[in-house]
């Protein structure tokens, strides 16, 4: 025996087929507007600063001394001190140098700890979006200020 089809149906005098109803698929796209707002906001919070600052101060000491030399010392360091001999030319029966005095350059540092509360600022960037409206073709409006105008399309 074979199967049965379709126009075995219709020629079957006991089998009634009636029509109810039908549907049928539609696709369209429509283009969609609608705006995204970007804002920022700003945050401000206090923060404590705790760092160590560094002082250099410089201390001069003259020191005389009115002792005859034969030549211009150089310029020495002792330590942490720098010392510039000073000579003056004296006349007498002869020429002689008399180093007349010392001048101590010494650099000295101090540390100290050091706070201050200082404002620091934060943005975030609220956006907010408004429902996307049916647009008819070829209508798009130009951006004002920070609202951008996008338009959705619906995907395949």
């Amino acid at each position: 025996m074979s199967p049965m089809t379709d126009t075995d149906t219709d020629t079957d005098p006991r089998t009634l087929t009636l029509p109810l109803l039908a549907e049928a698929l539609v696709v369209a796209r429509r283009r969609m507007h609608g705006t995204v707002r970007v804002a920022t906001v700003t945050h401000e919070h206090e923060q404590i600063v705790d760092e160590a600052l560094t002082h250099e101060r410089v201390e001069i000491e003259r020191v005389p001394l009115g002792r005859t030399v034969d030549a211009v010392p150089p310029v020495r360091e002792e330590g942490d001190t720098t010392i510039f001999p000073v000579v003056e030319e004296v006349v007498v029966v002869e020429r002689r140098l008399v180093l007349k005095e010392e001048i101590r350059i010494r650099c000295l540092r101090s540390t100290e700890r050091h706070q201050e509360t200082v404002t620091l600022r934060t943005q975030d960037a609220v956006i907010t979006r408004t429902e996307a409206v049916p647009q008819p073709a070829g209508d798009v409006r130009p951006a004002l200020g920070t609202e951008r105008n996008l338009i959705q399309e619906p995907s395949p």
